[in-house]
């Protein structure tokens, strides 16, 4: 009886990981060494407490971008393993005793596997909550990025339900100009104002200076009064939105917020687009496959050993790597700019590669 997991499989899962974790050690320090140094000037000038350089920034720096590039990093890691045993004819060994290649990409499928899994546990659920620690320091001593005031806010929170503020400030959570509007097939029924209010907490609202008018009947009614507690279905996170804030959420409250804001027609927030909440949300499962993929490609490319060694196969690999990263980012800025839909833009590289993946696995050595 044929064992699940063969030695050869053992051996080749632990080249594959290891290779992985080296090679994310070596870039993101390099990274980090960029990094620092380009925001050097910034930590001196804002005083930046070394505590929080280390632990704030650069301890969710580091699990941020190592998870952000996880795809790319195990395409560089196959090409330059699988290349090594390919030189050191390892790979001819192991065909020459009648295994086929499709049963040699078995360890590595499994390697993909055990990373795909973890990056995107990683990127769904547990590095969102620990990017606030990141950007917040950013916004306190590098560049603040963080939306805090709103104008001209108009949005539907309920069927015939209108919502507008003139202004608001997150500051102190207040503003001026609130207007409700209650629509009943396409007639105003109530229209409530405020000159101006405070947001309280859970949905709740004080109204100052207010006027109620009930337009249902023959006869208008009005109400006055200076001030007034309410609840009203919106909070400033519905429409104060900063350009980092998809990367707070995880998985489930993306979808929730993506959800809730079509339902009230926000497509715009801000100057920040709905589209790229969408891109950030398929984009974390689109690159779970992209790692099966590209580890397809690095395989079949490097298992033929090449006369010159492994320079060719580091050099056509880097350069697909450069290729696949073009393509995210001009679809994703389609995307954006709503040329193309969200879920075609984060697929189309993988759409792409995967025949390139076909192509280089039929000239794999067999």
């Amino acid at each position: 009886m044929k064992k699940a997991i063969s030695k050869i499989d053992k051996y080749i899962i632990v080249k594959f990981l290891g290779t992985y974790v080296f090679s994310i050690i070596l870039i993101i320090s390099i990274a980090v060494v960029f990094d620092f140094n380009e925001k050097l000037d910034k930590f001196i000038k804002n005083d930046a407490p070394t505590s929080a350089i280390i632990f704030d920034y650069y301890l969710n720096f580091i699990p941020y971008f190592s998870n952000l590039f996880s795809a790319l990093f195990v395409f560089i890691s196959v090409i330059y393993f699988t290349s090594k045993l390919a030189d050191n004819s390892e790979i001819i060994a192991m065909l020459s005793t009648g295994m086929s290649f499709k049963r040699l990409m078995k360890p590595y499928m499994i390697s993909a596997g055990v990373i795909a899994l973890i990056t995107f546990v990683l990127s769904c659920f547990i590095i969102p909550p620990a990017n606030k620690s990141r950007i917040d320091f950013q916004n306190k001593y590098v560049r603040n990025k963080e939306i805090t005031h709103a104008n001209r806010v108009q949005m539907q929170i309920d069927e015939g339900l209108i919502f507008y503020i003139g202004r608001f400030n997150k500051n102190d959570n207040k503003g001026r100009e609130l207007a409700l509007d209650k629509f009943s097939e396409k007639n105003l029924d109530t229209r409530l104002t405020a000159q101006s209010f405070t947001y309280n907490d859970s949905n709740s609202w004080t109204l100052n200076n207010y006027t109620i008018r009930d337009l249902r009947g023959t006869q208008e009614k009005i109400i006055s009064g200076t001030k007034l507690d309410t609840t009203i279905n919106v909070t400033p996170q519905d429409f104060l939105v900063s350009p980092t804030d998809y990367e707070l959420m995880t998985s489930p409250e993306l979808y929730r917020y993506i959800k809730r804001q079509k339902e009230r027609g926000m497509i715009d927030i801000g100057g920040v687009s709905l589209m790229q909440f969408e891109v950030e949300y398929h984009k974390r499962f689109a690159s779970v496959f992209s790692a099966f993929i590209l580890t397809i490609i690095g395989a079949s490319l490097s298992a033929r050993k090449v006369k010159g060694g492994m320079g060719l196969n580091i050099g056509i690999g880097l350069g697909l790597s450069v290729t696949y990263i073009l393509f995210m980012t001009i679809s994703s800025s389609f995307a954006v700019s709503g040329s193309m839909s969200p879920i075609l833009a984060v697929w189309f590289p993988n759409i792409v590669y995967i025949f390139i993946a076909a192509y280089f696995y039929r000239k794999a050595p067999n």
